[in-house]
């Protein structure tokens, strides 16, 4: 009887143990639900915070860099600016003129005989930038510094900022990316002055693509009254037949004003790929006119 009893404790004793792990593992189970459930409404980064932190630390450093005497101020109307342009938009129909007052915010210096421009070429452009320090692509410019590389969009009715889900470059016209660049470009184009360059893939069967951003915004916005000639840069890989006879490149000519200089150089032995990016940090160097 007493080994019974005995028995008998050690079976209650094994239950509430039993009942104990279980009711403690029900409550940590509830406890991390409401932390993620917390995290997720209260306290969690979104991806508009996340892009809004980018956008202000990259402009804060290109200031730092290149403008220290400027207000850091502009970065936080910078993003003001930004995202009234897309925010609660149809991501496929935000037109190029929405970052007008982006545009009108951020000053665009006139950089004489410095710019350079690029059509497939992007990774070489800016190789070159690099070695000849006081070359200028759009990406080293204040705006194009911050978003190059970056993806955002908006949503009917929302006010939240989109990093993901958002349309690709050909996937839609008028996307907030392919707009912003857009509109950047044009304001970079209208501001060359003196004599500019542009690089172009001679490995290409057409290096001069009507399609690119080059051809349909930045050659349509070239001011002769201040821009006195353009420079092909036509690279390629040293056993390329690329040629400054391209019919392509005639159609450029053809495209600029007359009152432009026109001239074409092959730069052979570069590395090059056919395949080069279209759009997308790196700050500009200073320095005085350059020649190429």
């Amino acid at each position: 009887m007493q080994h019974e009893a005995e028995g008998g404790r050690v079976s209650r004793r094994k239950r509430r143990c039993k009942a104990l792990v279980v009711s403690g593992v029900a409550a940590l189970v509830l406890s991390v639900v409401l932390a993620v459930l917390l995290v997720a409404t209260v306290g969690g980064p979104s991806p508009g915070k996340d892009l809004k932190d980018t956008v202000v630390s990259r402009c804060r450093t290109f200031l730092e860099m290149n403008e220290p005497e400027t207000s850091k101020k502009l970065c936080e109307d910078a993003w003001a600016a930004f995202a009234r342009a897309f925010v609660g938009r149809d991501p496929c129909e935000v037109p190029v003129e929405a970052y007008d007052p982006l545009i009108y915010t951020i000053e665009q210096k006139s950089r004489c005989g410095r710019t350079l421009f690029w059509s497939k070429t992007k990774v070489l452009a800016h190789q070159f930038t690099q070695e000849k320090k006081c070359m200028v692509t759009v990406e080293d410019t204040l705006l194009g510094f911050i978003m190059d590389g970056l993806t955002w969009c908006g949503r009917n009715g929302s006010n939240g900022v989109f990093t993901t889900g958002c349309p690709g470059w050909t996937q839609c016209q008028l996307n907030p990316v392919r707009s912003f660049w857009g509109r950047v470009s044009a304001a970079f184009a209208a501001s060359s002055c003196g004599n500019a360059a542009v690089m172009l893939n001679g490995s290409l069967a057409t290096p001069f693509d009507p399609t690119s951003v080059f051809a349909s915004v930045e050659v349509k916005n070239f001011n002769s009254t201040i821009m006195t000639g353009l420079t092909v840069l036509l690279v390629a890989r040293k056993n390329d037949s690329a040629s400054c006879g391209n019919s392509s490149l005639q159609n450029l000519q053809q495209a600029l004003d007359p009152m432009l200089k026109y001239q074409c150089k092959v730069v052979q032995h570069f590395d090059i790929t056919a395949r080069e990016t279209e759009r997308g940090v790196r700050p500009g160097g200073s320095g005085a006119t350059c020649s190429v």
